[in-house]
């Protein structure tokens, strides 16, 4: 199946749900898929669920159906909010109850299970303690850890690995017809997540989104320059956010009229606009997610710069992310310690934790990027020639 091809270095993965799925070893009624972001969980969930739901003959027209979310027995729940809330488990697990209409199985898909609190695993917890005979259950989650402990103890799990940078670029440069030089810059400032990489090889606005983060990190000096810069990356990151959401939303409000007949630029009737203002509601829950979304991108992009300094300070030899600015990144090295370095580190992941908990996205960042102030004598010295590089800088 067509599928599987979109699927980059989980052979093991893929060799595991087509045998459960074509011959019925192993195949359990409940499974768990975890991996990093852009590893391809729900891109191998609904593989695994096409392959459950096809019957010989119907491959093409079954895989055609589960891309356009229509099979009759495919149930599936994904969330562009925050959270999955109760109702929308509930309405899934009633759906769970139904026979098979025209497949062999009912399958039902939660994408971001990770997403869902206590009391909504609870809920879902009761049906796959008894699913019905025929009905397969597909979580996705970044690890086994994200869900609740009677959760996990019901599922098989199928782990993805992350891809070599390599591999996502071989991706990248078949599917998306960019050079190759361009496709492993992408895959490797994307640090292998196939999304993110697509979006850099693709968009001139996501790349130059992401070198302003650079230079944004690497110019700050003072305290003051840490605040202005911290504003700067909320404005970079609520920028990336409306560039995803604002062309589906446009569509979607005209996908609404329309549907209600309603002309472009009519009037709404008072009766019909309870439904407008629900699908504006939607909208919202989803920007404030794409917004976090970004920041964290932008947390994940600065890991990877201090993480490649660190690297230069203590003299490991290993191919930079950031290897474009590799000349910068030497200068960088010079102006602080390791051990200063290893602190905007720890910031980092702690601003990942405090953005993740409703802190304030300002304070968050301005933490990080205080403790990435370094010394401007340092900072201003003469780049280091290329002769000093490794091979692979010099490339």
């Amino acid at each position: 199946m067509a599928l599987w091809s979109d699927l980059t270095g989980q052979a093991d993965a893929i060799a595991t749900v087509r045998a459960a799925a074509e011959t019925g070893e192993g195949l359990a009624h409940s499974w768990l898929i975890t991996g990093p972001p852009g590893s391809g969980r729900s891109t191998l969930a609904y593989a695994f669920a096409t392959a459950l739901l096809s019957r010989p003959g119907t491959e093409e027209s079954t895989e055609a159906q589960v891309n356009a979310r229509t099979h009759p027995d495919l149930g599936v729940l994904s969330t562009e909010r925050v959270l999955i809330s109760i109702e929308e488990v509930r309405r899934l697990v009633a759906a769970s109850q139904f026979s098979p209409s025209v497949g062999r199985y009912r399958v039902m898909v939660i994408e971001d299970a990770d997403r869902m609190t206590e009391r909504t695993s609870n809920v879902l917890l009761k049906a796959l303690e008894e699913p019905p005979p025929r009905t397969i259950w597909i979580l996705c989650a970044p690890s086994e850890a994200d869900l609740i402990p009677t959760i996990r103890s019901r599922v098989r799990t199928v782990r993805l690995r992350v891809p070599t940078v390599d591999e996502v670029a071989d991706l990248i440069e078949q599917r998306d017809g960019v050079s190759r030089s361009e496709a492993e810059r992408a895959a490797r400032e994307a640090q292998s997540h196939i999304g993110m990489a697509h979006r850099l090889a693709t968009s001139e606005d996501a790349r130059a989104r992401r070198r302003r983060t650079l230079e944004l990190a690497l110019g700050i000096r003072s305290v003051s320059g840490a605040v202005i810069a911290a504003a700067e990356l909320i404005e970079v990151a609520d920028d990336d956010a409306k560039a995803i959401t604002a062309e589906r939303d446009a569509e979607e409000r005209e996908s609404a009229l329309r549907s209600l007949g309603i002309e472009p630029g009519g009037t709404v009737p008072p009766a019909l606009r309870a439904q407008l203002k629900a699908l504006e509601e939607d909208q919202k829950r989803r920007a404030t997610r794409s917004l976090r979304d970004g920041l964290d991108r932008i947390l994940v992009d600065l890991l990877s710069l201090y993480r490649d300094i660190l690297l230069l300070q203590l003299g490991v030899a290993v191919e930079p992310v950031n290897l474009a600015i590799y000349g910068q990144l030497e200068i960088a090295a010079t102006a602080a310690t390791p051990a200063r370095t290893l602190q905007t580190l720890d910031a980092i992941a702690e601003a990942r934790v405090r953005i993740a908990g409703n802190v304030a996205p300002a304070l968050a960042l301005e933490a990080v990027l205080i403790s990435a102030i370094r010394r401007a004598d340092t900072v201003t010295a003469a780049e280091p020639t290329a002769r000093a590089w490794p091979a692979w800088a010099r490339s």
